[in-house]
């Protein structure tokens, strides 16, 4: 079937990932239906400008079966991007959400046996425990999730489960082990996992696209809870120094927003990726503080970040995409990340309320033990 004439869902498609899903879907001659929830956390103000048209929207909850059902009518691929995300404190929601919401979802297609032909959905980085190191004895190894323990102590590094020498950080390749270190990486394993055992089952291609780190335009200036930079941006707009967790030296694979979109189109389009979890990134490792930097260096406004020896439990230190089985079936990254935070900054100037929700929220996280802080050294005994 030619783009021409094929539909498409967009699940959660009024955000950051899924409102670029469906734009592009558009000008490739798809026709597109939107189902998306308006999650007060993200969506503030309701429905979005962004949202089109020529879009067939639906406002409602994934995780309502009559809901779901009526959106899956007359569809041939599904881009199921609706996720609870970031870090927050409701684990049943993210259950509910994620895990729940993409098992019904999963279970309608089979019953009323719907001609979906490909489901595409958005997993994420956040499967991995920790990135993978390089070992200076052991070569390449897959580190567990650093222990709380060390963390209060103040060592950020990541050690070898061999020899428990210090690594070096190295590109993560999809067989690294999985497991999901925060409830959110946890729900990201359930979406991939069930999704990709349901296709071999019943014989419908699917394709688990794990997300690096994604920003860009329309990335909510509401939510405190997801995307550094967005949370930078704000903070600096209202002379407030970003916050880095650690030390700031930790590492992540930054994705332009359009950029993950074109993967999206790509795993629809193409055989190559059918039944596979596939790593979306840049390949590129950036530290969070040199991000801080240059949106600092972009927007003209100096102030030093704040580090104040908090950390999250569960985090990875490190974490760059092996891109290597996407590159082969033609994906190549187009925006790198100075141009793709100009063009966000562009963006966010153009916003109204552009307040900090940030410092309540710390606050928020620090109570629910999401956030810990480094052991002082009469804490340790020392």
């Amino acid at each position: 079937m030619t783009a021409h004439g094929k539909r498409a869902l967009v699940s959660g498609g009024a955000g950051l990932i899924g409102s670029h899903v469906a734009d592009l879907l558009r000008r490739e001659g798809w026709r597109v239906r939107v189902l998306d929830n308006l999650e007060p956390q993200t969506h503030r103000k309701g429905k979005p400008p962004w949202v089109g048209n020529d879009i067939e929207f639906i406002e409602g909850d994934v995780v309502d079966r009559g809901t779901i059902t009526a959106a899956l009518a007359n569809i041939d691929v599904v881009f199921h991007q609706a996720a609870y995300g970031g870090y927050m404190p409701e684990i049943a929601k993210y259950v509910r959400v994620n895990s729940f919401g993409t098992a019904q979802m999963l279970e309608i297609i089979r019953e009323q046996n719907l001609p979906i032909k490909k489901i595409v959905v958005a997993s994420s980085q956040a499967v991995y425990s920790e990135g993978a190191a390089t070992c200076p004895e052991h070569g390449l190894v897959f580190p567990d999730v650093r222990p709380i323990e060390q963390l209060q102590l103040g060592d950020w590094s990541v050690h070898c489960p061999i020899c428990q020498a210090v690594t070096t950080s190295a590109p993560t390749p999809e067989r690294a082990p999985i497991g999901g270190e925060t409830v959110y990486g946890l729900t990201k394993v359930d979406q991939e996992k069930l999704v990709l055992l349901w296709g071999k089952q019943i014989g419908i291609p699917t394709v688990a696209l794990r997300y690096s780190c994604t920003y860009g335009p329309r990335q909510s200036i509401f939510n405190p809870y997801t995307g550094v930079i967005a949370i930078f941006c704000t903070r600096l707009l209202n002379d407030l120094p970003p916050v880095l967790y650690e030390d700031g030296e930790q590492t992540r694979d930054f994705s332009f927003v359009e950029d993950i979109a074109r993967a999206n189109l790509l795993a629809a389009e193409s055989d190559k990726l059918d039944g596979l979890p596939v790593n979306v990134g840049s390949g590129e490792g950036a530290s969070i503080r040199q991000v801080a930097e240059q949106i600092s260096d972009a927007l003209g406004i100096h102030i030093t970040p704040e580090v104040n020896g908090e950390f999250r439990p569960g985090e990875m230190r490190h974490l760059t995409s092996d891109t290597e089985r996407i590159r082969a079936a033609g994906y190549a990254p187009q925006v790198d990340l100075a141009t793709g935070i100009r063009r966000y900054l562009d963006w966010i100037r153009q916003q109204a309320d552009v307040r900090d929700y940030f410092s309540e929220a710390a606050n928020i996280l620090r109570s629910k033990g999401i956030v810990h802080r480094v052991k002082s050294r009469g804490e340790r005994g020392g």
